[in-house]
């Protein structure tokens, strides 16, 4: 029986788009000037948000995901990566009850509840007044057991509207106003498709992050949220292994299998636990840059996560030296991984506006790029075939969101690994494209809800290794 009591709230609110992102940057940057040890945490399986909260904070962010973790997991990822931190912040998704069907199934509120950590509700009250009480005693109604225990006001106009809105809150409510926030006249996040831009791709990053301390030291009761944090009271789990969670850092060793990680502006969603899964495992990490470098590092294995590969695609297509050198690569057995932007960096080429650009060729697919998504939301896949990384019959959760589609593809020397349970995949219902030692999905998978993903990606570059190193000897002898 774990028995701790970590100071940490909830930021949630009633849509997508709502303002969340900017308060909690708001609360991780400002409470990190203050000089607190905050973790961040990101509820859901989005990459973006997630890695602005790790770029306020200076530490990692860890995503919460209720459907690609099972709750004894989810905790488990929760205690060991705030158990020494002084504060911990988790930015919600969509609106509070939001999830997969009408119970609100893997929402927030879900997650709150699992964690018995107090929410703070932001509300958008633009032209509205009374009604913003309407609006959280609702919230409230729908399930008295998720602790809301604070309400933010966003895009106020007035000094009136906002004083009506808080005696209205207090009275009906009975929960105080903990924040209001006015009417930006510009955000100073910017946003591409259905989310921000991500920081790696926005010049003004730190700028943008100075701007959400100065938001919230405004117009923010830090008293107030920080009591609100303090008394969340103690998380008191039965599930086994929390103890032992909490020292498992990186296992790490001269001797373990190197395994790189294409890491830039172009590939740049990657889950911080799957990093640490692998470390666990023994394996070094190495980064990678097909922007910047001439040919693969000496390794053992390639993780090619996801990003926007369409956006870089003239410098990916340029830098054929690179491409080349991978391309070899997976000819020799190199095992690869990819998932979605890895996927399509692997093949054929990419068409975007009429005009081709090559990519590594290891795949014979030609992608091409649509103006709405494609593939959005959560995946289940099993393995079908026999495949380098995973046991057929195995079941596994995800998630997927891409506006590339396939143009067209070859179907020689390749299989695919999944069949789709949920979701899209590569092409009838199928995904994971195999070609000797490289599998690239559309889906993506978390370590801590699948860790067979870190055993069969850490096994293959262990093979490997040990492969070449018997190569090498024999022609010694």
């Amino acid at each position: 029986m774990l028995n701790k009591s970590i100071p940490r709230i909830v930021v949630s609110g009633l849509r997508g788009g709502s303002g969340k992102t900017v308060l909690s940057l708001s609360l991780v940057a400002l409470l990190g000037k203050k000089g607190f040890r905050v973790t961040p945490f990101k509820k859901g399986p989005d990459y973006i948000d997630a890695g602005w909260l790790a770029k306020a904070s200076g530490a990692p962010c860890y995503n919460l995901d209720l459907f690609m973790m099972s709750p004894e997991q989810t905790v488990k990822s929760f205690v060991s990566h705030s158990y020494n931190s002084q504060i911990a912040i988790i930015e919600g998704n969509r609106g509070l009850y939001d999830g997969v069907d009408h119970e609100g199934t893997y929402s927030t509120a879900e997650l709150a509840k699992l964690l018995n950590a107090p929410v703070a509700l932001l509300i958008d009250c633009t032209k509205a007044t009374n009604t913003i009480a309407a609006l959280v005693l609702g919230c409230q109604k729908m399930d008295p057991d998720v602790p809301i225990r604070g309400v933010v006001l966003n895009r106020i106009a007035t000094d009136r509207q906002e004083a009506v809105i808080r005696k209205a809150i207090k009275e009906k409510c009975n929960l105080p106003v903990i924040g209001a926030i006015p009417r930006l006249k510009k955000d100073p996040f910017p946003e591409r498709y259905m989310g921000l831009t991500p920081f790696q791709e926005h010049k003004g990053a730190e700028d943008s992050i100075a701007s959400a301390a100065e938001i919230g030291a405004k117009y923010l009761d830090m008293d107030a949220i920080l009591s609100v944090a303090e008394n969340a009271g103690t998380l008191e789990t039965a599930f086994s292994g929390q103890r032992s969670a909490i020292s498992n850092g990186p296992r790490t060793t001269d001797h373990g299998p190197r395994i790189g990680v294409i890491r830039d502006s172009a590939f740049q969603f990657y889950y911080q636990e799957n990093f640490e899964e692998l470390e666990k495992r023994g394996a070094r990490l190495i980064e990678v840059s097909p922007l910047k470098e001439s040919g693969l590092p000496e390794i053992d294995a390639l993780y090619i996560g996801g990003g926007f590969p369409e956006t870089h695609a003239i410098a990916l297509a340029e830098n054929k030296n690179f491409r080349d050198s991978l391309y070899e690569a997976t000819r020799n057995g190199l095992p690869v991984y990819a998932e979605c932007g890895g996927l399509m960096y692997l093949g054929k080429s990419l068409v975007l506006e009429g005009r081709t650009y090559p990519m590594v060729g290891a795949l014979p697919v030609t992608f091409g790029l649509e103006k709405k998504p494609m593939a959005h939301g959560y995946t289940i896949v099993e393995v079908e075939n026999t495949n380098p990384y995973f046991h057929r019959g195995g079941v596994f959760k995800g998630h997927e969101f891409h506006y590339s589609r396939v143009l067209e593809i070859e179907e020689k020397d390749i299989y695919m690994a999944f069949n789709v349970r949920r979701g899209r995949g590569i092409v009838d219902n199928k995904d994971g494209m195999c070609y000797k030692n490289v599998l690239a999905a559309y889906t993506h998978l978390h370590a801590a809800g699948s860790p067979e993903w870190a055993d069969g990606l850490v096994r293959c570059a262990r093979e490997y290794k040990e492969g070449t190193k018997a190569q090498r000897h024999r022609g010694t002898e």
